[in-house]
């Protein structure tokens, strides 16, 4: 809304009314805008919350009972804090910010349903995990379809050019309409869809969106379920996914600057500044909320909130064309849920053979880490044995962030290793 009255003002020359026309000024102060929103609507929010006794249900596993009676559903304070500077300061007629607002707003509403069934109806299974899934498969089709038939979805490839004996890295004149992503660490990395569908012939294009939808749909469920299982710890996936919001921000931001986007050798994006603005309020929502979810937390987001940030996560990264580097920037979540399938296909195979045998001492991984010797069963056989001493949450957390932190680095890194 801001954006439009200052846009009107700089028609009229009032000075420092043309400083919403610049992506680095709206980010900051978006970021700004996030973390007032969070702090404020935070405190409001946790007293309510008490009030009513909206509260977390202890989990057998927690060490004591210190968690029991936080609030729950503190992803509530997320998703205002994103939404609030998005709605001032992003520019609400292009499909970027639509989709990223639209994804916000649809797995908050199917978190925010599934906390409410836990803590309102006593149901600790809350939705049906089929459920979630058909609604997570649903925003993955509206996003890939929305990307197929929106025409501000385009882009300009980057193509070398021989110039006196040497490579010079160009942009296209005009942008198209291509169906491509980024392959990290190999050179002049931009996978065709529908090269991969060629074998249909004269249908490939077509073959090749299909393809890129249902990538898109696999996308969007594994990260947002990856995401809800890496909340577990206090401060856990607030920090993480802050940390992986920056790095998408950075790569949101050099593939919106023509200039950047030359000299990196990377695919230019129009239209998609709007992706830096939105990154950035997920930044300063995440860091607002660490304000009270770090230990010992004062809040929990519950679904509400992994849900959607695990979802927003996936969405970005399909905007920019940078899914596949998702492997590498989301590798906690990877492990998560690789992690869990792992855990339950070992205890499977063994209790066919009627032995106790699990791989972890605790799944999600996290908990390996953390789960007190007393609380395992001792007639069980764990092939990873873990830490000698079960490690504090605020330890794991602190760790887990650094994995994230590096696996950031590497992943900006591919922009010239290739």
């Amino acid at each position: 809304m801001l954006y439009y009255i200052f846009d009107i003002l700089a028609k009229y020359n009032l000075p420092g009314a043309r400083l919403v026309h610049y992506t680095s000024f709206r980010a900051l102060l978006t970021i700004v805008i996030s973390l007032v929103v969070s702090a404020w609507f935070g405190t409001y929010l946790i007293k309510y919350f008490k009030k009513k006794q909206i509260t977390e249900t202890l989990r057998e596993y927690d060490k004591n009972n210190l968690k029991a009676g936080v609030p729950t559903m503190g992803g509530l304070i997320i998703i205002i804090a994103i939404l609030v500077p998005c709605l001032l300061l992003g520019r609400l007629n292009n499909v970027y910010m639509l989709l990223l607002i639209t994804t916000t707003v649809w797995l908050g509403i199917l978190g925010f349903a599934d906390d409410y069934i836990k803590t309102f109806k006593k149901n600790k299974d809350g939705i049906p995990g089929k459920v979630k899934i058909v609604a997570q498969v649903g925003l993955g089709l509206i996003i890939g379809l929305t990307l197929y038939f929106s025409p501000q979805a385009v882009m300009r490839e980057n193509i070398v050019v021989e110039s006196n004996n040497t490579e010079v890295i160009q942009h296209r004149s005009k942008s198209e309409k291509l169906n491509k992503t980024t392959i990290p660490f190999i050179k002049n990395h931009n996978l065709d869809y529908s090269e991969i569908m060629s074998f249909c012939g004269d249908y490939k294009e077509e073959a090749g969106w299909i393809l890129f939808v249902i990538v898109t749909v696999l996308v969007v469920t594994a990260v947002s379920n990856g995401a809800n299982l890496n909340d577990g710890m206090d401060g856990m996936l607030a920090g993480n996914a802050a940390i992986i919001g920056v790095t998408l921000a950075v790569l949101a931001y050099v593939s919106s600057h023509v200039n950047w986007a030359e000299y990196l050798n990377i695919m230019y994006l129009p239209g998609i500044e709007e992706v830096v603005i939105f990154a950035f309020a997920f930044i300063g929502a995440l860091i607002g909320f660490l304000w009270y979810n770090a230990f010992p937390a004062q809040v929990f987001m519950g679904d509400t909130g992994s849900l959607t940030i695990g979802g927003i996560i996936a969405v970005i990264a399909i905007l920019i064309h940078k899914e596949i580097l998702l492997v590498l920037l989301c590798g906690i979540f990877v492990a998560e849920n690789l992690s869990v399938m792992a855990q339950v296909a070992y205890f499977k195979r063994g209790k066919r053979k009627g032995v106790k045998q699990r791989l972890f001492r605790r799944a999600p991984l996290h908990h390996h880490y953390n789960i007190e010797d007393e609380k395992l069963d001792k007639e069980c056989k764990y092939v990873f044995k873990g830490p000698e001493r079960p490690l504090h949450e605020a330890k794991v957390t602190l760790r887990f962030w650094i994995v994230t932190i590096v696996m950031a680095v590497i992943t900006l890194m591919t922009l010239k290793i290739r």
